[in-house]
């Protein structure tokens, strides 16, 4: 007797491959993707050179302190954040050589000509280890928005255009007119823990 081979029937796979394509997409429109938030800063170059501590004049500093509960003051000053960004911009331009306000001096700036800058200053940031983030985070943004509208303000008056649009050594001028000199200053701690 002759025995009959039987043929196996194929797999319908088609199927399979839907199904997980189906899940896939089920999978990216359900999940939430938080976005993550950071503070973009260029580090300035390595200096090898053994630095003495220079005091600085009270009129050269400004000071922003957020507490534990997540309030601001700004020289020992209650302020609030919306502030913080003309209070910035009056302390870094400082339009009428004010006396308590940083002090200017004298510099040559290729593209600007000799100028009157007060590139001694320095923004002060004490954040305490149990104030949020949000908090941190919304001050950083609103002293960089402050440096970003004087660059543009003087972009404006010197070169008829803004910040964005001016080429790569006209924004290192700009730079060089308004440095952003930011300080932070850190307690001592573990740190981390929630």
């Amino acid at each position: 007797m002759k025995r009959r081979r039987r043929k196996v029937p194929g797999l319908n796979t088609s199927s399979i491959a839907d199904i997980s394509f189906t899940l896939l997409i089920l999978f990216l429109v359900v999940t939430s993707m938080d976005e993550d938030k950071g503070l973009t800063r260029h580090l300035p170059p390595v200096n090898n050179e053994v630095q003495t501590p220079s005091e600085m004049l009270d009129r050269n500093v400004m000071r922003m302190e957020i507490t534990a509960d997540n309030q601001l003051t700004i020289n020992g000053e209650p302020a609030d954040i919306s502030q913080v960004r003309q209070r910035v911009m009056q302390f870094v331009d400082n339009p009428d050589n004010s006396p308590q306000l940083p002090e200017k001096h004298t510099i040559e700036i290729y593209g600007l000509g000799r100028c009157a800058v007060t590139d001694g200053h320095v923004i002060q940031i004490m954040a305490d280890r149990d104030a949020s983030y949000n908090a941190y985070f919304q001050l950083q943004n609103e002293i960089v928005a402050a440096y970003t509208q004087l660059r543009d303000r003087l972009a404006h008056s010197r070169f008829h255009q803004p910040y964005a649009a001016c080429s790569e050594e006209q924004r290192m001028a700009l730079r060089e007119y308004y440095p952003q000199r930011v300080a932070e200053e850190y307690t001592e701690g573990k740190g981390g823990e929630s």
